[in-house]
């Protein structure tokens, strides 16, 4: 009887459950002579607090002081324009990993109201209180929607940054925009016949009081300054405005003895004084033999004699030294002065009526961007441009000899005419 109680007891202490030890019979088959230790409950380790999150206006200026970004000055500066912006409507204390879809819809809102020029003109109102003065007065000067489509996309850049920085779970504004009514095609036109002709014909063309502030009037004097030559570069490379703007002197080149514009980032002064808009606008262009006849390589000569670093130093970089600004604003005031202002057209133009002369000579369309400086849209060169090193100078030079601008006669502008 006893052995059989032992065995109940021993059967008991192996499945675990209570049991009698002084009934169990010691037993030299036994694993253990001891009962299983009873089972503990496991306890959490106490989590750690939550890491405080970082408002937006602190995410955002981790952002902006992150090293891997390589930002020319430029986009730096537009960046911190955006930063400016956002932080204002939205809030800069808002927690980043709260910011929902339901804050950027109502940064869209505002900016579709943002009048132009809004900290300027309105420095007492904030920007939600100037968009909101302009929605109940019904203003139409307003900013586009391709620089509010700019603001918005700057903005979700720095989301996609804060997302891959594990701030944030997803990018709210993934997919968002304004829709642009304006067509592509349509945003900028090609300067008219006529107006080209008002615009070489004016008095700083024909003969002047002088070259700053006697340009309008008829005179004697024929200034060759930056007012006179960077629409005449304009027309007949087709250059970005800043493009020709920042030009060294160094910067005018005899390749294989051909003489080109050399369109880089590279400046002489060692600084950054000079950006690109994108990638494929770094180039060479061969001048044309109406800038020639004009004296341009003279000029350059003259510049180069006067220990002048920059082609064109008497136009002012400004505060966020972009040269293309100032003289932006004097050109416009220029063509209200010859007569050859219009809606849609500025000096951007001149790179339209480029391209349209590239077509009207039948030059082969990669040449044609090539001497452009221009991409597929993406503003990256297309995968096929990775290849070779790219069209030898010569095949430039016969592209660019080809484009007669046979709208205009712009003789009178030669050495041999003064």
């Amino acid at each position: 009887m006893a052995r059989v109680e032992a065995e109940i007891e021993h059967h008991r202490w192996m499945a675990g459950l209570p049991c009698d030890p002084t009934l169990l019979e010691p037993s030299s088959n036994d694993a253990m002579a001891s009962p299983p230790p009873l089972p503990t409950e496991k306890v959490a380790a106490p989590a750690a607090p939550p890491a405080p999150s970082l408002t937006l206006g602190e995410a955002y200026e981790q952002y902006l002081s992150d090293p891997t970004q390589a930002w020319s000055p430029r986009t730096r500066e537009a960046y911190e324009t955006s930063r400016r912006l956002a932080v204002s409507v939205i809030g800069e204390d808002v927690p980043i990993h709260t910011l929902a879809r339901a804050h950027c819809r109502d940064y869209i809102d505002v900016l579709r109201f943002m009048p132009r020029n809004a900290a300027k003109r309105f420095p007492q109102l904030t920007a939600r209180q100037a968009a909101d003065r302009a929605r109940t007065r019904g203003d139409t000067d307003l900013i586009s929607a391709a620089n509010a489509n700019t603001c918005l996309a700057n903005l979700s850049s720095f989301l996609n940054w804060a997302v891959n920085e594990e701030l944030l779970g997803r990018n709210p504004m993934r997919g968002l925009r304004l829709p642009d009514d304006t067509a592509k095609k349509d945003k900028r036109f090609p300067f008219s016949p006529e107006q080209l002709r008002a615009i070489f014909d004016a008095p700083l063309y024909r003969g002047c009081l002088d070259g700053e502030r006697g340009y309008a009037k008829p005179g004697y004097e024929r200034p060759r300054n930056a007012r006179f030559w960077v629409p005449l570069i304009g027309l007949h490379t087709g250059m970005r405005l800043n493009e020709i703007c920042q030009l060294d002197v160094a910067d005018v080149r005899l390749v294989d003895g051909i003489r080109c514009l050399a369109i880089t980032e590279n400046s002489v002064a060692g600084s950054t004084d000079k950006n690109l808009k994108t990638g494929a606008s770094e180039r060479l262009i061969p001048i044309h033999r109406n800038l020639i006849d004009c004296g341009l390589l003279a000029f350059v000569e003259k510049q180069r004699r006067n220990g002048r670093t920059k082609l064109f130093e008497e136009i002012d970089p400004g505060t966020k030294g972009i040269r293309a600004v100032a003289f932006s604003k004097w050109f416009t005031q220029f063509l209200r002065s010859c007569g050859a202002y219009q809606a849609r057209t500025c000096f951007h133009s001149f790179r339209h009526n480029f391209r349209d002369e590239l077509r009207s000579a039948r030059i082969e369309h990669d040449v044609a961007m090539a001497l452009g400086g221009w991409t597929s849209g993406s503003g990256k060169r297309g995968a096929s441009e990775n290849y070779g090193n790219g069209h030898r100078i010569a095949v430039l030079e016969e592209a660019v000899s080809k484009l007669a601008f046979s709208d205009i006669d712009i003789s009178h502008l030669a050495l041999h005419a003064r």
